[in-house]
């Protein structure tokens, strides 16, 4: 009996094995909601959407030449990007925002474009129709080439002197993309931006000179540059055809030759003025009476005053009678002279 128990329970382990697996619901992707499908110039729509990731920020468009599936073809030139709009997505992964209809550059078919700037890198795309705005067909595409990072990113350049005083900061993002795709890929351009805490990367248009053949790999060099005096953490991305291919943190460091600069006119200024100040006093400040401090003259002996201590009169250049120098002591008060002494002074 036993060996008929173990017998029943492989069978029953090989025909749960045998049964198909049940499918593993996957996780719902970002999604799009708009209030209206049409709308004229100068209207508004509410854009609403869930499973986005808690905490991004997404840029709304409103974009011509483009479709749902196929992206925007000319990229944000194609879009309306004065009349943009940003949002941020709550703790349930949900945003609503309200988006003024405005006319793209481009002729439709148009879309809603939601992109995520910082948190999240997802794009989706609905169909919109801008009432009274022209239409055509969309450009038919060069060819199936895909472009995709292959290896890591890395900034190339250093500081210079002259960005320690304040020049802006230049490096180069080097790259490695392969064409996934079925077509060559000639002369891609790409959009290069940098963003700085919570606010939005500004992208510019960077072509890169040379073509990706089918199944081929290519390295990509591209200037980014800040603007002068720029420090703190930066973040570089990489966008093309609507799609971020990298992102890059760099750390600027603080232009301490800007507060050298400062420092040193806070001290030089001051003491200038002080010098300065110092002359205009001195200049306006009234002469003082000579006679105050000239030195006294020794006084005058009375005219024709003789001694015999006394020599001969002395006459002033200036004074019409001679004068006599003063002796230095009375004739009474001098002392006697022993006889073995010599001649005092001054005597015949």
């Amino acid at each position: 009996m036993r060996w008929i128990r173990t017998a029943a329970a492989l069978m029953t382990a090989l025909a749960l094995g045998l049964l198909p697996a049940a499918p593993v619901a996957a996780a719902p992707g970002p999604a799009v909601e708009l209030s209206q499908a049409e709308g004229g110039k100068g209207g508004e729509i509410n854009v609403s959407g869930s499973g986005w990731k808690p905490g991004a920020l997404l840029m709304l468009l409103i974009c011509g030449q483009a479709a749902p599936g196929k992206g925007v073809i000319g990229g944000t030139n194609s879009c309306a990007n004065t009349e943009g709009r940003a949002a941020t997505v709550d703790a349930r992964g949900g945003f609503s925002a309200k988006l003024p209809v405005a006319e793209p550059p481009k002729p439709c078919p148009c879309v809603v474009h939601v992109a995520g700037v910082t948190g999240q890198q997802d794009a989706v795309d609905r169909e919109f129709t801008v009432a009274g705005h022209p239409t055509a067909p969309l450009p038919e595409a060069s060819g199936d080439g895909r472009l995709a990072v292959l290896a890591a990113v890395r900034l190339d350049g250093s500081s210079g002197l002259l960005t320690w005083f304040g020049a802006p900061p230049s490096r180069e993002i080097v790259f490695t993309v392969g064409n996934l795709g079925s077509a060559p890929v000639k002369d891609p351009v790409f959009q290069v931006g940098s963003s700085h805490g919570v606010f939005a990367p500004q992208y510019e248009e960077r072509q890169w000179r040379g073509t990706v053949d089918p199944g081929k790999k290519a390295l990509v060099r591209l200037p980014v540059e800040l603007t002068a005096g720029a420090h703190g953490d930066y973040q570089v991305s990489v966008r093309y055809a609507g799609k971020v291919l990298v992102e890059q943190p760099w750390g600027v460091g603080r232009p301490w030759g800007v507060t050298l600069f400062w420092l040193l006119l806070a001290v030089v200024v001051p003491a200038a003025l002080f010098r300065i100040g110092m002359a205009v006093v001195d200049r306006a400040r009234p002469a003082t009476s000579p006679a105050r401090h000239r030195p006294r003259p020794p006084a005058r002996p009375r005219a024709g005053l003789r001694t015999r201590a006394s020599g001969p009169a002395l006459r002033d250049p200036g004074d019409d009678e001679p004068t006599a120098a003063l002796p230095w002591f009375s004739p009474d008060s001098a002392p006697s002279a022993p006889e073995s002494s010599p001649t005092t002074k001054g005597h015949a």
